[in-house]
């Protein structure tokens, strides 16, 4: 961890208090939700978000997604809210859901990507929910905030991993490690039916229960939305996702030795990699594999690996985030 980060302690209400003055100020603050840490700046300051895309690297049309402590607070940056997303809203927020909605005019056109509409969320970790309570007495009414991560990079999921991220320039409110470890799912509700943009892990049969109707595809016409690109999520080594048994024939023609030049780990649930080639098994429920995803991929780019070997996980719905953000990944690869 590099020594000039500044990390706070985001059970201090001090600290709370401190960085949500920051917020307030225009300035850019890291923190903890439930699914990653987030790169947060006040969302109503076209020049405060600007400084998340220029700390990323990120292109300014990808729109970020506006945390809010809840639907009154959500009231104010969108145009109207449908009874399907008042639904949705009531059912999963706090949660790690995000609703694409119509965007009130003038209002955070840069966190929206200069789009009509714009993605809300309201986060329900603690250490999250206190800094938007006190970021809105300071007349911060939302926080704009992606990924702590340089763009197309894996998520963060623990200060630290924000702190080696961007090298200590950015201050971390340190939450602890995120329970769900990957991002929100994201339902688009502008054009009068649910239709799901990015899974996560409220999966689509619990979204279409509460929206009463059954959620559509992606299409051509959706709007741009938070980590939707093709490649996406990326470690910096090589990822490859293969089927159970296609994974054990690569290993059994590798035998122990591994490969030549290039240091190969493996992360499976149900393949057991000869000795001599490092492996981190992927946990059995979608829930604990979820929260262990992106850790364990930034563990071996720290560990010097250059290829990693991914078992594609199961095909049930509760898995399709986790499915998601590892093709992503490979498509980067």
């Amino acid at each position: 961890m590099a020594a000039s980060a500044e990390l706070w302690d985001g059970n201090d209400p001090a600290s709370v208090e401190r960085a949500a003055a920051l917020l307030a100020r225009g300035e850019l603050l890291a923190f903890p939700t439930e699914t990653v840490y987030g790169l947060g700046a006040r969302a109503d300051d076209d020049a405060a978000v600007a400084k998340i895309y220029a700390a990323k690297g990120r292109p300014a049309a990808h729109p970020l997604i506006v945390h809010v402590t809840d639907i009154d607070a959500a009231r104010h940056f969108a145009a109207g809210l449908s009874p399907l997303a008042e639904r949705l809203m009531a059912a999963f927020w706090p949660g790690p859901l995000t609703l694409i909605v119509p965007r009130a005019p003038a209002v955070a056109a840069a966190a929206a990507g200069g789009q009509d509409s714009i993605g809300l969320r309201s986060p329900a970790h603690p250490v999250a929910r206190a800094l938007l309570a006190a970021a809105a007495r300071q007349g911060v009414p939302g926080v704009a905030a992606p990924s702590a991560n340089r763009y197309g990079h894996v998520s963060p999921t623990r200060a630290a991993h924000v702190v080696d991220e961007f090298a200590g320039a950015v201050p971390v409110l340190d939450g602890g490690a995120c329970q769900v470890g990957i991002e929100s799912s994201i339902v688009d509700t502008t054009r009068g039916h649910a239709v799901l943009l990015r899974p996560g892990m409220i999966d689509a049969p619990r979204i279409e229960a509460a929206a009463g109707e059954r959620l559509l595809a992606r299409d051509a016409s959706a709007p741009r939305a938070s980590g939707t690109l093709l490649a996406h999520y990326a470690p910096h080594a090589r990822l490859r996702l293969m089927d159970a048994d296609m994974l054990r024939r690569a290993l059994d023609v590798l035998g122990p030795g591994g490969l030549k030049g290039t240091t190969l780990a493996v992360y499976s649930r149900t393949v057991t990699a000869p000795q001599g080639i490092r492996q981190r098994r992927m946990p059995a429920s979608a829930a604990a594999a979820a929260h262990d995803l992106f850790a364990a991929l930034r563990d071996f780019d720290a560990e010097g690996v250059g290829l990693i070997w991914v078992e594609t996980p199961p095909a049930s719905a509760e898995w399709d985030g986790i499915r998601d953000r590892l093709q992503r990944a490979a498509a980067a690869a």
